[in-house]
């Protein structure tokens, strides 16, 4: 096998792990967000829009969250401060029964 089918190999299994993971702790968060960079996960979500109308800017502040990311070591997070200039989606997931 060569050096780049190792490479795909194990990319293809990070991956396959995260989205198992992505499953399993799915049900813990109360909010999904989406930024240019990121996949976040969350149960508390403050955003704002800053600027004018020729330089507007969204920050988001997330509090206990997830982060979709292969390469990050440790994925939990207590606390993350986005900025982007790109749209930034946040969607409140179905409130579940205990």
């Amino acid at each position: 096998m060569s050096a780049e089918e190792d490479l795909e190999r194990f990319e293809a299994e990070a991956e396959l792990s995260l989205y198992e993971e992505y499953r399993a702790v799915l049900p813990m968060f109360k909010y999904v967000v989406e930024t240019e960079r990121r996949f976040y996960l969350a149960n508390e979500v403050e955003l704002t829009t800053n600027g004018d109308g020729n330089a507007a800017w969204s920050e988001v502040r997330l509090k206990d969250a997830w982060v979709w990311d292969m390469y990050r070591p440790a994925r939990f997070v207590q606390t993350v401060h986005v900025v982007s200039h790109k749209d930034i989606n946040v969607e409140a997931l179905p409130e579940r029964e205990l």
